[in-house]
């Protein structure tokens, strides 16, 4: 980082130009994964700022998930955030297999029961139905990153609760063994903060930044909902996103 890269007499305030800027060199691999960042001090005496100014700015990186602190040692470069495509209806093992990562998981639950009322209603079921609950952190390369918590009508994979998903795929299950494929999905997204049980399963703090989105897939002609998950992902390791044409 060079002194042209701030201008004091810009808008622009000068912790967001230093956060922008330490920014970009880790986006473009500049700055790698783990690497030390300077000191608040080092930032302080490079651009004349106040130590405020250069605070805010790691303050901010790391709200984003940017960096990491160590107490007594200081900042470092985060690994980079998971993209994950909202127009993409698959499951957390294929994602992680496309980024050649090891997907794995830590099964909590796994159960059948009767739905709740919101269940019921998004599953198009009576609450005598039964359905399959599996609750599952979720691992890529044994790094805890999700927690899903999915709910499967039980008349279209009876007998799912014998297997094992703490090594296969739910979608790959479906389709493989009860010849269910998901053709459509609604999905919302929203930010949230780590429960005390998401702080516990996840490794992190609890009030840290999450994604939570919940999820209606459908089967056949579009119209049968089959699965209404709900899943909670560290929010300084996923960016969601989407792309679209004009």
């Amino acid at each position: 980082m060079s002194d042209s890269e701030v201008d004091k007499d810009s808008p622009v305030p000068l912790y967001y130009q230093i956060k922008e800027s330490l920014k970009e060199k880790i986006e473009s691999g500049t700055l790698e994964p783990h690497e030390k960042l300077p000191s608040e001090r080092d930032l302080e005496n490079r651009y004349g700022i106040s130590r405020m100014t250069a605070r805010r700015a790691l303050t901010e990186l790391e709200s984003e998930g940017y960096v990491y602190r160590e107490q007594g040692k200081g900042s470092y470069v985060a690994e980079p955030k998971l993209r994950q495509a909202l127009l993409e209806l698959t499951g957390f093992s294929e994602d992680m297999r496309s980024r050649r990562l090891n997907p794995g998981a830590k099964v909590l639950e796994k159960k059948l029961v009767a739905p709740e009322e919101e269940t019921a209603r998004k599953l198009k079921i009576s609450g005598e139905d039964q359905i399959f609950l599996l609750q599952r952190v979720r691992l890529a390369e044994s790094e805890p990153l999700a927690i899903e918590t999915t709910h499967l009508r039980y008349d279209f994979c009876k007998g799912i609760e014998e297997m094992d998903f703490s090594d296969r795929s739910l979608y790959s299950t479906l389709r493989q063994e009860f010849n269910v494929s998901l053709t459509r999905a609604e999905q919302s997204v929203e930010a949230t903060l780590a429960t005390e049980f998401e702080s516990n399963h996840l490794g992190i703090e609890e009030g840290a930044p999450m994604l939570t989105t919940e999820r209606t897939s459908f089967t056949g002609d579009g119209d049968t909902p089959i699965e209404y998950a709900r899943s909670t992902y560290r929010g300084d390791r996923y960016k969601l996103f989407v792309e679209m044409e004009g």
